[in-house]
């Protein structure tokens, strides 16, 4: 679904991603580990072409999309929820949602009416703030608009930067249940993640980064492998 070819990508005149390369399987996740600052969310940005990769190849589906605008990543099936969530605080839970629909330019208003519907099955409690704002909701429903946000488009790769931090165990629990259905549907995740141990329970494989190179793979099934991860990045 995702094969990345020695990925560089600066921010001026730092060099973040040094030579990354690294694939993912339709419904697959791969967790992505290092230490705050190693590049891990740059890497995200720049495959969701938020920013541009300055060397490499990133290939989806088949077809190249580094230096593809960010718009048109979003439309192929290419779906991120940053860190910062990115919610619209002037608009309601149900505006920040059909703005989820220009991921799907086209889809019928039948179509895009039935998908706001599963997600108010899946989100109760989107539906029962559906017309409050968005400065109005907790981290947490936040985080749960963001990931909503994203879903209705139904994408066939999901970016996922740093989905726990600060949230409590039971909403946490309740977005990663997302995200394993979200795998379970045949859809391709990176996961980057400080909660390792949480994201171990849903990744297939890992990678360790740091200094914006891979320095560390391997299976998330193997015990020798993951101590040997937490050794690499000293969790």
């Amino acid at each position: 679904m995702l094969a990345i070819r020695n990925l560089h990508t600066h921010y001026g005149p730092s060099h973040i991603i040094q030579g990354i390369d690294l694939s993912v399987r339709a419904g697959e996740v791969l967790g992505i580990f290092g230490r705050n600052g190693v590049g891990k969310t740059t890497l995200l940005k720049t495959i969701a072409g938020w920013i541009k990769p300055t060397q490499g190849e990133i290939e989806f589906d088949g077809a190249r999309i580094d230096g593809v605008s960010a718009d048109r990543i979003a439309h192929r099936g290419v779906g991120f929820v940053p860190e910062d969530r990115r919610i619209f605080p002037g608009l309601t839970v149900e505006e920040n949602l059909t703005l989820g629909f220009l991921q799907v330019p086209g889809r019928s208003r039948a179509d895009n009416a039935a998908a706001l519907d599963r997600i108010y099955q899946r989100f109760p409690r989107l539906l029962e703030r559906r017309y409050q704002h968005g400065t109005t909701l907790s981290g947490g429903e936040q985080q749960m608009l963001a990931m909503a946000r994203v879903m209705v488009g139904k994408p066939r790769l999901l970016l996922v930067d740093e989905p726990s931090e600060g949230l409590a165990p039971m909403i946490v629990a309740e977005l990663y249940a997302i995200i394993g259905e979200m795998k379970a549907a045949g859809c391709a995740v990176l996961l980057v993640e400080q909660n390792v141990h949480q994201a171990l329970t849903l990744s297939d494989r890992f990678i360790a980064i740091e200094r914006g190179q891979v320095t560390f793979s391997g299976d998330a099934a193997s015990k020798t492998d993951c101590e040997r991860l937490l050794e690499v990045i000293a969790v």
